[in-house]
């Protein structure tokens, strides 16, 4: 069950579910910087819902990226899946975080933007919805509500060692089909815990949840941290900054240092390496 999604269907009515279990590459994004208490469970949750909400996509090259901005202490919060099911995540906050803070406080008056797409010839979807309650869940149910037209349960969990969560979702359906029966399974999914998440496989998981259902569960994907971070994109990053930026960081600190906030990973590139970059324009 370690770092695995996995999709499900229930075969007598028109619904799916998908589970996410992280371990190993929760905590090695955890390693990789120290945040607040309230704000590393955020994170967590973040990470597993940007892998459940890529569950519900046809693949293809691309991948979803969660972006959280708001004006309270917590500015920033990124989590992206990519298509190879590569997670990576960040945040930026100011200020002390307080333990019990709700999401309304911790961002303030904000909004969370979903996109889709990206790699390729494919075009980028963004659909956006305002954080008006006081949970992630309630905001990522209210955004694929109302972009995606499909009604969606979702439950995240996110302690030091592991995260995860589970996703319902109804799907396109005739008119004879009980509409009852995707509330029994919403009904049910919300009787999972977390320790239930961390500790059992994914079929022991189904059978307690959804134990009268007839429920067919696909094969699991590996998830993984993942950070897409290149030189290359690092000097399409400073050719957008523009010239004049660029030399003032030049001339403030004899160099270009970049680091990505993702991984660490950190990039120096030498002056006159960036002005032959702008002499030619890539």
């Amino acid at each position: 069950m370690s770092d695995q999604l996995h999709v499900f269907l229930f075969e007598r009515f028109a619904a799916r579910g998908a589970l996410v279990h992280l371990s190993e590459s929760w905590r090695a994004i955890r390693r990789l910087r120290e945040y607040p208490q309230t704000l590393e469970r955020l994170l967590g949750e973040s990470v597993v819902a940007s892998a459940l909400l890529a569950s519900t996509l046809k693949r293809s090259t691309g991948s979803l990226i969660m972006q959280i901005q708001g004006q309270g202490p917590v500015k920033l919060l990124v989590a992206e899946c990519g298509s190879d099911f590569g997670l990576r995540c960040t945040a930026r906050w100011e200020g002390g975080l307080s333990a019990a803070a709700p999401l309304a406080e911790l961002i303030g008056n904000g909004h969370c933007a979903i996109t889709v797409g990206g790699g390729g010839d494919r075009p980028m979807y963004q659909g956006i919805v305002p954080l008006e309650g006081a949970t992630l869940t309630g905001a990522l149910e209210r955004y694929m509500d109302r972009s995606e037209q499909l009604e969606t349960r979702i439950w995240l969990f996110a302690g030091r060692q592991n995260a995860g969560g589970l996703l319902l979702q109804r799907v396109p359906q005739s008119e004879e089909t009980d509409s009852d029966d995707f509330n029994r399974a919403v009904h049910l999914g919300a009787t999972v815990t977390a320790n239930e998440i961390y500790t059992l496989s994914a079929p022991a998981l189904l059978r307690r949840l959804f134990a009268h259902e007839d429920v067919r569960l696909f094969s699991g994907r590996a998830l993984r941290f993942r950070c897409t971070c290149t030189r290359d994109r690092v000097r399409n990053m400073l050719l957008m900054l523009g010239k004049a930026e660029v030399e003032q960081v030049i001339a403030d600190q004899g160099k270009v240092e970049v680091t990505c906030e993702f991984c660490n990973q950190a990039y120096a590139i030498d002056p006159d390496e960036c002005r032959a970059w702008f002499a030619r324009g890539h």
